[in-house]
Protein backbone atom coordinates (compact mmCIF):
# COMPACT_ATOMS: atom_id res chain seq x y z
CA UNK A 1 0.00 0.00 0.00
CA UNK A 2 1.49 3.27 -1.00
CA UNK A 3 2.07 6.03 1.68
CA UNK A 4 -0.18 8.62 1.72
CA UNK A 5 -0.36 12.11 -0.52
CA UNK A 6 0.90 15.11 0.84
CA UNK A 7 -0.02 18.41 -0.46
CA UNK A 8 3.82 18.15 -2.61
CA UNK A 9 2.61 15.03 -4.35
CA UNK A 10 -1.06 16.05 -4.90
CA UNK A 11 0.40 20.03 -6.49
CA UNK A 12 3.01 17.46 -8.73
CA UNK A 13 0.00 15.11 -9.85
CA UNK A 14 -2.09 18.07 -10.58
CA UNK A 15 0.45 19.17 -12.80
CA UNK A 16 1.63 15.92 -14.53
CA UNK A 17 -2.38 15.80 -15.16
CA UNK A 18 -2.10 19.10 -17.48
CA UNK A 19 0.82 18.15 -19.26
CA UNK A 20 2.27 14.98 -18.35
CA UNK A 21 5.52 15.77 -20.52
CA UNK A 22 6.60 19.19 -18.35
CA UNK A 23 10.01 19.09 -17.11
CA UNK A 24 11.42 18.50 -14.02
CA UNK A 25 13.00 21.78 -13.23
CA UNK A 26 9.52 23.39 -14.63
CA UNK A 27 7.84 21.50 -12.05
CA UNK A 28 10.38 22.34 -9.49
CA UNK A 29 10.55 25.98 -10.31
CA UNK A 30 6.62 25.89 -10.39
CA UNK A 31 6.25 24.05 -7.18
CA UNK A 32 9.25 26.36 -5.43
CA UNK A 33 11.63 23.26 -4.55
CA UNK A 34 14.13 22.02 -5.68
CA UNK A 35 14.66 19.18 -8.73
CA UNK A 36 16.18 16.77 -6.81
CA UNK A 37 13.11 16.90 -4.77
CA UNK A 38 10.82 16.87 -7.55
CA UNK A 39 12.80 13.70 -9.14
CA UNK A 40 12.83 11.44 -5.78
CA UNK A 41 9.02 12.25 -5.98
CA UNK A 42 8.59 11.10 -9.21
CA UNK A 43 10.70 8.18 -8.17
CA UNK A 44 8.67 7.38 -5.75
CA UNK A 45 5.38 7.61 -7.39
CA UNK A 46 6.07 5.38 -9.86
CA UNK A 47 7.84 2.98 -7.88
CA UNK A 48 5.04 2.49 -5.60
CA UNK A 49 2.15 2.29 -8.73
CA UNK A 50 0.66 5.83 -7.87
CA UNK A 51 1.84 6.40 -10.92
CA UNK A 52 1.05 3.88 -13.58
CA UNK A 53 1.88 4.86 -16.80
CA UNK A 54 2.52 7.99 -18.95
CA UNK A 55 -0.09 8.66 -22.15
CA UNK A 56 -1.24 10.30 -24.56
CA UNK A 57 -4.44 12.34 -24.66
CA UNK A 58 -5.36 12.45 -28.40
CA UNK A 59 -7.41 14.94 -30.19
CA UNK A 60 -10.51 12.83 -31.15
CA UNK A 61 -10.26 14.51 -34.62
CA UNK A 62 -7.02 13.56 -35.22
CA UNK A 63 -8.50 10.58 -36.18
CA UNK A 64 -12.06 10.59 -37.16
CA UNK A 65 -12.40 7.18 -37.89
CA UNK A 66 -12.47 6.13 -34.30
CA UNK A 67 -14.89 4.64 -32.75
CA UNK A 68 -15.49 5.53 -29.13
CA UNK A 69 -18.05 4.02 -26.77
CA UNK A 70 -19.02 3.63 -22.94
CA UNK A 71 -20.31 0.47 -22.08
CA UNK A 72 -22.29 0.04 -18.84
CA UNK A 73 -21.93 -3.28 -17.67
CA UNK A 74 -24.16 -5.43 -14.95
CA UNK A 75 -22.67 -8.31 -13.10
CA UNK A 76 -23.69 -10.81 -11.11
CA UNK A 77 -23.18 -11.96 -7.21
CA UNK A 78 -19.47 -11.27 -6.09
CA UNK A 79 -17.71 -11.67 -9.33
CA UNK A 80 -16.77 -8.14 -9.88
CA UNK A 81 -12.99 -8.37 -9.16
CA UNK A 82 -13.09 -11.24 -11.44
CA UNK A 83 -14.86 -9.30 -14.03
CA UNK A 84 -12.85 -5.93 -13.98
CA UNK A 85 -9.77 -8.02 -13.98
CA UNK A 86 -10.92 -9.97 -17.06
CA UNK A 87 -12.27 -6.21 -18.58
CA UNK A 88 -8.89 -4.54 -18.11
CA UNK A 89 -7.44 -7.36 -20.57
CA UNK A 90 -9.44 -6.42 -23.70
CA UNK A 91 -6.63 -4.00 -25.39
CA UNK A 92 -9.55 -1.91 -26.65
CA UNK A 93 -10.83 -0.84 -22.92
CA UNK A 94 -8.96 2.33 -21.68
CA UNK A 95 -10.43 2.75 -18.81
CA UNK A 96 -13.05 1.07 -16.09
CA UNK A 97 -15.08 2.45 -13.53
CA UNK A 98 -17.00 1.31 -10.41
CA UNK A 99 -20.64 2.79 -10.36
CA UNK A 100 -23.62 2.79 -8.68
CA UNK A 101 -27.09 2.06 -9.28
CA UNK A 102 -28.55 -0.85 -11.79
CA UNK A 103 -24.74 -1.03 -13.68
CA UNK A 104 -21.69 -2.48 -11.77
CA UNK A 105 -19.28 -0.60 -14.17
CA UNK A 106 -18.70 1.62 -16.72
CA UNK A 107 -16.15 0.67 -19.45
CA UNK A 108 -14.47 3.14 -22.02
CA UNK A 109 -13.60 1.85 -25.24
CA UNK A 110 -11.65 2.96 -28.23
CA UNK A 111 -11.71 1.14 -31.39
CA UNK A 112 -10.69 1.77 -34.87
CA UNK A 113 -13.86 0.76 -36.46
CA UNK A 114 -16.93 -0.37 -35.71
CA UNK A 115 -16.09 -3.88 -36.40
CA UNK A 116 -13.66 -3.51 -33.81
CA UNK A 117 -15.93 -2.62 -31.44
CA UNK A 118 -18.36 -5.16 -32.31
CA UNK A 119 -15.43 -7.77 -31.53
CA UNK A 120 -14.32 -5.53 -28.24
CA UNK A 121 -18.31 -5.96 -27.02
CA UNK A 122 -18.59 -9.38 -28.18
CA UNK A 123 -15.34 -10.15 -25.85
CA UNK A 124 -17.07 -8.36 -22.76
CA UNK A 125 -20.61 -9.99 -23.12
CA UNK A 126 -18.43 -13.23 -22.89
CA UNK A 127 -16.59 -12.82 -20.12
CA UNK A 128 -18.29 -15.11 -17.31
CA UNK A 129 -20.19 -12.72 -14.48
CA UNK A 130 -21.16 -10.55 -17.04
CA UNK A 131 -25.37 -10.29 -17.09
CA UNK A 132 -26.39 -7.24 -19.04
CA UNK A 133 -24.57 -4.08 -21.08
CA UNK A 134 -25.59 -1.24 -22.50
CA UNK A 135 -23.36 0.44 -25.37
CA UNK A 136 -23.43 4.39 -26.41
CA UNK A 137 -21.17 5.33 -29.41
CA UNK A 138 -19.95 8.86 -28.91
CA UNK A 139 -20.99 10.83 -31.44
CA UNK A 140 -18.90 14.27 -31.31
CA UNK A 141 -17.41 16.06 -28.38
CA UNK A 142 -19.03 19.14 -27.61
Amino acid sequence: MPAPLDDLDRALLARLGDDARTPVSALASALHVARGTVQARLSRLVGTGVIRRFTLDLDPEVDEQAVRANTLVQVSGATARTVAKAVHAIPEVRALHSTNGKWDMVAELHCGSLAELDRALATLRGIPGVTNTETSILLARL
